[in-house]
């Protein structure tokens, strides 16, 4: 499977990948609600995808999983970060490589965080060349933000 990134924080130092171009583009418009800023002030963008080794990450894409470890299905918002940011540095300390979650900003996707070490060693492999992108896509649906 190939990967797309954007940028994300969890609190700690982090890579985040959306599974499919629809998820990225979703994170993409939350990004940009939460922030109040408009597609074109984002723009141009390069796309990227990338090849991830196998590593060890924790598989909290599904509700019975979040329940687990004591979260909800996610939402958009940064209200509901500080839950899943101790969640996410917990399993980092435990010694996971990363995590796998539902898409707040599309149910239907997933997202991957990769902890890193060093900022400038990632933790996948970039495939060029990169996809130059202008002008905003259409919102994906079921996008929420």
């Amino acid at each position: 499977m190939s990967w797309v990134a954007w940028d994300g924080l969890l609190g700690l130092p982090s890579f985040y990948l959306a599974g499919d171009e629809l998820t990225l583009w979703a994170e993409w418009y939350r990004h940009l609600a939460e922030r109040g800023l408009p597609p074109a002030r984002q723009l141009p963008r390069d796309l990227w995808r990338f090849r991830v080794a196998a590593l060890d990450v924790a598989d909290l894409s599904r509700e019975d999983r979040l329940g687990r470890v004591g979260l909800p299905l996610p939402a958009p918002g940064r209200k509901t970060w500080p839950s899943y940011q101790h969640v996410g540095e917990t399993l980092w300390r435990e010694g996971w490589h990363g995590l796998l979650a539902q898409s707040a900003a599309r149910p239907s996707g997933v997202v991957l965080c990769l902890f890193t070490v060093d900022p400038v060693v990632l933790p996948a492999e970039p495939v060029p060349p990169p996809t130059v992108v202008t002008e905003p896509p259409k919102p994906p649906t079921g996008t929420r933000t």
